[in-house]
């Protein structure tokens, strides 16, 4: 694998500049997932999506490759690495399937992210070396049905008696809400609408009145698990507690600005597989004896894609850069998100359309793309939502 790409900047140089080299881990990391996903993702990724199975075997062994704790320190059983090498670890992954790199991404950045930035050592300690070698698999819950954006109005309430806090209430659109061994849940402790209202818990699986609801039947991602996380009287020790009582909100926020970055690199990764498939694709099909990459209408389709593809990559790399470098990245992440999930739509939509009918057909690769790209710009926040969050940066 060469060291310098078209794409993917890498390292960042003293001054506070980027060097566009890959770093020898992400050359290590890109290497290692092209292999791997050859060998055990691309034969079974439509049966997995046909099925909707979520793949509990290839997370584990992605644990063993260190893929499920990049960013966790090594004192804790992770990676010990930095938002390149994560952003290139998710990318690559969502070059073959954008459920596993979904999957990849939430357990890393949500619930184990959130452990890693606000536990205290010793749920850090407890936690950590499982979830970063995917011992344990995370699942993390905000959304609930009535309250997407606005959160601030949820209804699931942590209410304390002792040393001891009791929940009640419902989150939807929970990746892992039934294979996950354990989760982090944020409830309303305040008011509705109340400044600091919401507080962070930790809640292990096999917790009584704890378990998971309905699995979501949904457009694409269909091999990563959607569910519905239900509390009926849900008992647990204020130990549990993330951080103090009423900075759930804020915690949450965080975890997102890191979250948006992972997504970002989703976005290209998916729309990196489509493009890769259809460049292939226009240089192999001929019509009136020519490839149909020859004619204008679909080189400057091929041409857009890989401006943006690149553009995308610059804002997510940025972002990237930013969070290693302790910086405020809350509009960066958002540019970066924003712009890439919408990239990855149109990206997809034209790779479908160069295929033509085959496009639409499952035997090739661009109609899941198609599908799976979708998600980008509404988890973790929709387009909509990460245009507000520019807007109040940029008009502050």
């Amino acid at each position: 694998m060469e060291k310098h790409l078209d794409t993917l900047p890498g390292t960042a140089e003293p001054a506070g500049g980027f060097d566009f080299d890959l770093t020898d881990n992400q050359i290590q990391i890109a290497d290692m997932i092209r292999k791997y996903g050859e060998e055990r993702i691309r034969p079974v990724v439509m049966e997995l999506d046909e099925s909707q199975h979520f793949p509990l075997d290839i997370m584990k062994e992605l644990g063993q490759l260190g893929l499920m704790g990049v960013l966790v320190p090594e004192e804790y059983g992770g990676s010990g690495m930095g938002y390149f090498e994560y952003i290139t670890a998710i990318s690559e992954l969502g070059k073959f399937c954008g459920s596993i790199a979904l999957s990849m991404a939430a357990h890393n950045s949500l619930c184990t992210g959130h452990i890693l930035a606000f536990g205290n050592e010793s749920q850090k300690a407890t936690y950590l070396p499982k979830l970063a070698t995917a011992e344990w698999i995370g699942a993390w819950g905000l959304t609930e049905p009535n309250t997407g954006s606005d959160a601030g109005n949820m209804l699931t309430v942590a209410v304390r008696d002792g040393d001891h806090w009791v929940i009640n209430g419902a989150k939807n659109f929970i990746t892992h809400g039934a294979s996950g061994d354990v989760a982090v849940v944020v409830c309303r402790t305040g008011e509705k609408r109340a400044k600091n209202n919401a507080t962070a818990f930790i809640i292990e699986k096999g917790t009584p009145g704890f378990r998971p609801g309905r699995k979501e039947n949904k457009l694409g991602m269909r091999a990563s698990e959607t569910t519905e996380l239900i509390f009926e009287d849900v008992r647990i020790p204020d130990a549990n507690r993330l951080g103090e009582v009423g900075d759930g909100f804020h915690q949450a926020m965080k975890v997102l600005d890191g979250g948006r970055i992972s997504i970002a690199a989703l976005s290209i990764g998916i729309a990196k597989g489509a493009y890769e498939a259809c460049l292939r694709y226009a240089q192999e099909r001929q019509q009136f004896d020519q490839p149909i990459a020859n004619f204008q209408a679909i080189s400057f389709k091929l041409a857009n894609m890989a401006v943006e593809i690149q553009a995308a990559e610059l804002l997510t790399f940025k972002a990237g850069w930013l969070k290693n470098n302790g910086q405020k990245v809350t509009q960066a992440s958002a540019m970066a998100k924003y712009y890439a999930s919408e990239a990855a739509v149109r990206i997809a939509n034209e790779a479908v359309q160069i295929f033509g009918g085959y496009g639409y057909i499952k035997e090739f690769p661009v109609e899941k793309y198609y599908r799976d790209a979708k998600l980008c710009t509404i988890g973790e926040g929709t387009s909509e939502i990460q245009q507000l969050v520019i807007a109040r940066e940029v008009l502050r």
